[in-house]
C-alpha cells in the first residue's frame, strides 16, 4: 500500500471552462497508463499541493477516484504558473505493479570522506538523478551513496560501483561519475608555488657556484 494518498473526482469540464475550476480551489488533471484508460480528473488544490510536496515524482501515491477504484500512480507532469508558481494542471501515470517502469530517481549522499572531513580534499558530485528501470512494485524513491570509502585523493564512485541489486537496472553510462574527492584548488596552487620556489632556489645555487669558479680561474691567470 502506498504511503501517500490523494482523492480525485472525475471531470466533465474541458476547454476554456477549465479555468472556472481554479477559481473555486480545484485543479484539473488526468490519469493514464498502460492498463488504465485516460481519465480527466479534478483535485482539491491544497490536498494536491501537499501530496506533490511530500511524494514528489518518485513516491507512489494511492489515487482514490470517487466512484471508481483506487489506482497506484506517479506524478508525471505538473504545470505551474510561471510567475506565481500555482499548480495549473497535473498528469498522473497509473502503474502496473508487475510491469517494468523507467523513471528518474534522486541521488542522496551519506557519510563523509575522511580527507574531506579533515579539510584536505573537496567532494565533487555527479548528476542529481539517475534513470532506472525497475518493477513498479520495487520502485525506490532515492539512491543512497555512501562516501565513507573515499579515503585517498582521486577516489571515485561511478554508476558501475552502485550496488542496487539485480532487480534495478541503471540506464546511465556505467562510467559516469557519481562522487569523487579531489585536492582543493588553493592547495594545488600552493604546492605548485612551493615547487616553483624550490626549483628557482636550486637554479640560484647552481648559478652562484658557477660564478665563484669563474672568479677563481681569473685570479689564477693574474698570478
Amino acid at each position: 500500500m502506498a504511503e501517500f494518498k490523494l482523492s480525485a473526482e472525475k471531470r466533465d469540464v474541458v476547454g476554456k471552462k477549465v479555468s472556472r475550476l481554479r477559481t473555486v480551489g480545484k485543479v484539473p488533471g488526468a490519469v493514464y497508463g498502460p492498463k488504465h484508460p485516460p481519465t480527466r480528473l479534478q483535485f482539491q488544490y491544497r490536498e494536491l499541493e501537499l501530496a506533490l510536496m511530500n511524494a514528489g515524482g518518485t513516491n507512489i501515491i494511492d489515487l482514490d477516484i470517487v466512484g471508481d477504484k483506487s489506482v497506484p500512480v506517479l506524478a508525471r507532469e505538473v504545470q505551474r504558473d510561471i510567475i506565481k508558481g500555482d499548480i495549473l494542471h497535473v498528469d498522473f501515470l497509473a502503474l502496473d505493479m508487475n510491469a517494468l517502469i523507467r523513471t528518474e530517481v534522486p541521488v542522496t549522499y551519506n557519510g563523509e570522506s575522511p580527507l574531506v572531513a579533515a579539510r584536505k580534499a573537496i567532494l565533487l558530485t555527479g548528476p542529481n538523478t539517475l534513470t532506472i528501470e525497475v518493477l513498479a512494485s520495487n520502485l525506490m524513491n532515492q539512491i543512497e551513496v555512501n562516501l565513507d570509502g573515499l579515503e585517498e585523493m582521486g577516489d571515485t564512485i561511478t554508476v558501475a560501483d552502485l550496488n542496487l541489486g539485480d532487480e534495478i537496472n541503471v540506464i546511465n553510462d556505467p562510467d559516469e561519475m557519481i562522487a569523487k574527492i579531489v585536492q582543493p584548488s588553493a592547495a594545488r596552487a600552493e604546492e605548485e608555488l612551493e615547487a616553483l620556489e624550490a626549483l628557482e632556489g636550486e637554479e640560484g645555487e647552481e648559478g652562484e657556484e658557477g660564478e665563484e669558479g669563474e672568479e677563481g680561474e681569473e685570479y689564477e691567470d693574474e698570478d
